[in-house]
């Protein structure tokens, strides 16, 4: 397994990701398809459907050479446990109640330090697993990242621990990974509102693709 430096301060990360692996090879029979176009270096972002909480730690576990920064709700972060196990695996709090300025300059700075920043663009899970538009709030991001964009999948998930369910399912869990979305496509659609309409747009045409 390759490990992202610092080893030692991402080895929280690191844990909680192969107790996670652990479940998902033994109970949902995990694969992984194109992630080689998750680049070994430098700031990218990744942008993945969401039906499930399978979803963050499949596609963390889906990488073995980087370190996924994801963006997650606040609330995750309400209760002392919380506050340590979501800053333990570095995530990114965003205030889904408003436009939340700060979450998105904390996510900038994730990506200007040459991280991965794991994001979902419709905001939350799918209510019937189905895509949902991306939030508006996604293009504007992604256009002042002006970084590659790898659109990912994961299928199966919605299956095994749908919006509402109170156990997790037997089943097969797998994580598709799509070109990058490059820079220059991006900036092709322009700023402002329509704009960044256009980005998420376009990123989830791309995650649809991937869909099997």
């Amino acid at each position: 397994m390759r490990f992202e430096r610092p080893f030692l301060k991402n080895w929280f990360y690191y844990a909680a990701r192969g107790a996670v692996g652990i479940f998902l090879r033994a109970w949902e029979r995990f694969e992984t398809h194109g992630n080689h176009h998750v680049p070994s270096t430098g700031a990218c972002i990744i942008a993945s459907n969401h039906v499930s909480y399978i979803d963050p730690p499949a596609i963390a576990f889906s990488l073995s050479h980087r370190v996924v920064h994801f963006m997650a709700r606040d609330t995750l972060l309400s209760t002392r446990i919380g506050r340590w196990f979501m800053n333990g695996i570095q995530c990114v709090p965003i205030d889904r109640t408003r436009g939340d300025v700060g979450a998105m300059r904390k996510a900038l700075n994730v990506l200007k330090e040459g991280k991965v920043l794991g994001l979902f663009p419709e905001g939350t899970r799918s209510p019937d697993g189905q895509l949902q538009p991306a939030k508006g709030g996604i293009g504007f991001l992604i256009s002042k990242a002006h970084i590659p964009v790898v659109p990912a999948y994961v299928d199966g998930s919605f299956a095994a621990f749908p919006k509402g369910a109170k156990r997790v399912k037997r089943g097969k869990v797998r994580v598709f990974y799509g070109p990058p979305i490059t820079p220059e496509e991006i900036d092709a659609l322009g700023v402002g509102r329509e704009g960044y309409e256009k980005i998420g747009q376009l990123v989830m045409s791309r995650i649809a693709i991937l869909r099997p």
